[in-house]
């Protein structure tokens, strides 16, 4: 599996996150939760735990492919023990440096991820201020 994904573009660190499933998973009791599908078909669910505007835990849920478990693994690991702020501020740029690089047939999968982010972000601000 590790030499088809090298061959298709895959770092050896996405490779790395993919295959030991790195944030993988749910979390009990999440601060918010937020499912979404992409225009690829894929879909990702974030769950976020945050104490007084830090993310202190961070894992998803993916129905996709290699780079969506990829992707999912490091913008979780990019996120934990950091701001509110700062996640939202992280570009899909960002997520692809961080990486070591994706193959280019994969970028919808770093926006897929992001977008969810964003959006699990933005419900966890919206119902604070309820």
């Amino acid at each position: 599996m590790d030499e088809l994904l090298k061959k298709s573009g895959y770092s050896d660190k996405a490779i790395e996150y993919y295959t030991k499933k790195v944030n993988v998973g749910s979390i009990e009791n999440p601060s918010v939760s937020l499912s979404y599908t992409g225009h690829c078909g894929d879909t990702m669910k974030i769950y976020l735990k945050i104490d007084s505007e830090i993310i202190t835990d961070a894992k998803f849920e993916a129905i996709g492919c290699a780079g969506a478990f990829s992707v999912g693994s490091a913008l979780m690991e990019m996120i934990k023990d950091q701001k509110i702020l700062f996640a939202k501020n992280i570009t899909e740029d960002d997520i692809i440096e961080h990486l070591g690089g994706i193959p280019s047939a994969k970028t919808d999968c770093v926006c897929l991820v992001r977008r969810t982010l964003e959006k699990t972000i933005q419900l966890f601000l919206d119902n604070k201020k309820v």
